[in-house]
């Protein structure tokens, strides 16, 4: 048996690893990350206003800890866009949910929010771009699809999402951490995080999941060959369209490299102790930044504790 031998590398890329998730963190997790376990809390239930229409902001008094500093995800599994096609056999439904589902985003968060121009999305205009790429991590690591562009930020919708259900998932995930970048990141901070995010586009673009298709599929046929050789880590079947499911040993594990890829500019998430990749063979071809970025997170994850 070997014995795990950590670098003076190994110890400097830890330690900008952690820099860079403190920068990202509200303060009160700063401190606290590493400890936190995720613990679900109880569900609020709906509450209606004089007319019969759901009161958004009057049902949260608190939040579930941010998935990002290791709380649980908001969903046990991702929440997806409707295709065109759904759209388009439905199409009456899938506006009454577009008009809840803005209604209440911009009850909960005060961002103006109207149906994309893409199917099977709302578009939401965040305070400022570096809001969006936040607010772009923190709900995909609550396993809710997302994208940003600038201002813009766009949560799923679907004919088939239901009022106490996906309607209430995507407005609940959306005052949380709006609940947390507004009233919990210091201007200060909040500075430091585009500065960050900045640095790290010039390093290299995020990478985010590219959807269906046969490259997608072969792309993460690639990138599980060079994961499972480099690490040991098995993929994951089924996976969802854009995403690579690793299964780590634990949910600590996954929780750890999920945050690590983050702040390596690669889009992570997780379901249990199975942690998800994006698969782009546009941005990545042959996904060679993020098997790369894996295998490096893996490497590290088994050195922390030496």
């Amino acid at each position: 048996m070997t014995n795990t031998i950590i670098t003076g590398d190994d110890r400097t890329a830890l330690a900008e690893l952690d820099q860079r998730l403190r920068t990202l963190l509200p303060p009160a997790y700063q401190d606290s990350y590493e400890s936190l376990e995720p613990r679900p809390m109880g569900s609020a239930g709906l509450k209606r206003d004089e007319d019969g229409h759901v009161a958004w902001d009057e049902i949260w008094g608190s939040f579930c800890d941010l998935a990002m500093a290791g709380g649980p995800p908001h969903k046990g599994a991702l929440l997806e866009p409707a295709t065109p096609a759904e759209v388009e056999a439905d199409p009456a439904r899938y506006d009454e949910v577009v008009g809840e589902i803005c209604r209440g985003v911009e009850m909960v968060s005060t961002m103006p929010c109207e149906p994309s121009a893409d199917p099977g999305w709302v578009r939401v205009e965040c305070y400022s771009p570096t809001m969006a790429a936040w607010l772009l991590r923190a709900i995909t690591m609550e396993n809710v699809a997302a994208r940003a562009d600038g201002l813009m930020l766009d949560l799923p919708a679907s004919p088939h999402f239901r009022l106490e259900r996906e309607i209430k998932n995507v407005i609940t995930v959306i005052a949380k951490t709006c609940h947390y970048w507004l009233e919990h990141m210091p201007r200060l901070q909040q500075r430091a995080i585009a500065d960050l995010f900045s640095g790290l586009s010039q390093q290299s673009p995020l990478v985010e999941p590219g959807g269906a298709g046969a490259a997608v599929g072969e792309t993460a046929d690639v990138m599980a060959q060079h994961i499972g050789h480099l690490t040991g880590l098995v993929a994951a079947r089924p996976a969802s369209a854009g995403w690579l499911g690793l299964t780590c040993p634990d949910v600590k594990s996954a929780i750890w490299m999920m945050r690590a890829l983050v702040v390596m500019n690669v889009l992570a998430r997780r379901e249990n102790q199975v942690l998800f990749v994006p698969v782009n063979p546009e941005s990545d071809p042959g996904g060679v930044r993020v098997w790369s970025a894996v295998s490096r997170v893996f490497q590290l994850e088994k050195t922390r504790g030496v």
